[in-house]
């Protein structure tokens, strides 16, 4: 291809402002070019939780949000997941400690399906029975407190902590623990009139 169509096809986009959801005060988390708005639909964009409240502590949390409807020059947002930063993850582990995994599909209180994954870490070593407990007790937690929040109060109680403090709070009855997270988020289904619909983004160009 040639540099003046390139120039030309450059020419041709126009840039759109995109928004993180509502529960993030709208926030305008960038700027992406398109020639036709319904190319923008499924695009996902990674941010941390720093760049939406400037919390450095908040930096290892990265957050996944999908675009789902454009209008004019704005790309509009939904919570698609979350995943904590892998060097986090391995700067936290120690040897001669347990890491207990916990991973289930929860239900909000208005509809909403995730695919959720907890960790825990225990101060010393423990026995098989001593993980099975703690696990069982993560799940219990995790899929409680889902049926009790709308998506919005359970985004942010996994996010800002909440629900690991209150798996490390169940857990170090069972066994001394060191750390609890919600280390991985993924919204897999949303409500819709007709029922459950699959929270994917499948793009067809318009006739």
């Amino acid at each position: 291809m040639s540099r003046v169509a390139i120039k030309d096809k450059w020419k041709l986009k126009k840039w759109y402002r995109v928004l993180a959801p509502p529960l993030f005060e709208s926030v305008q988390i960038g700027t992406t070019p398109a020639d036709k708005d319904w190319k923008l639909l499924g695009r996902v964009f990674e941010v941390t939780l720093f760049d939406l409240t400037g919390d450095f502590s908040k930096h290892h949390i990265h957050l996944y949000f999908q675009v789902y409807d454009v209008k004019d020059d704005v790309a509009y947002t939904r919570f698609k997941g979350h995943e904590l930063a892998r060097d986090y993850m391995k700067s936290i582990i120690r040897r001669k400690s347990s890491k207990i995994a916990a991973i289930v599909d929860v239900q909000t209180k208005d509809g909403y399906v995730l695919r959720v994954q907890g960790v825990a870490l225990t101060a010393y070593r423990c026995k098989t029975s001593q993980k099975k407990a703690i696990r069982k007790e993560m799940v219990r937690i995790l899929k409680e407190r889902a049926a009790e929040m709308t998506l919005d109060e359970y985004i942010k109680a996994m996010i800002f902590g909440q629900l690991a403090n209150e798996i490390f709070e169940a857990g170090k009855k069972i066994y001394p623990l060191r750390k609890t997270e919600i280390y991985k988020s993924k919204l897999l289904y949303i409500p819709t009139p007709e029922g459950l619909k699959k929270a994917v983004i499948v793009v067809t160009p318009p006739h």
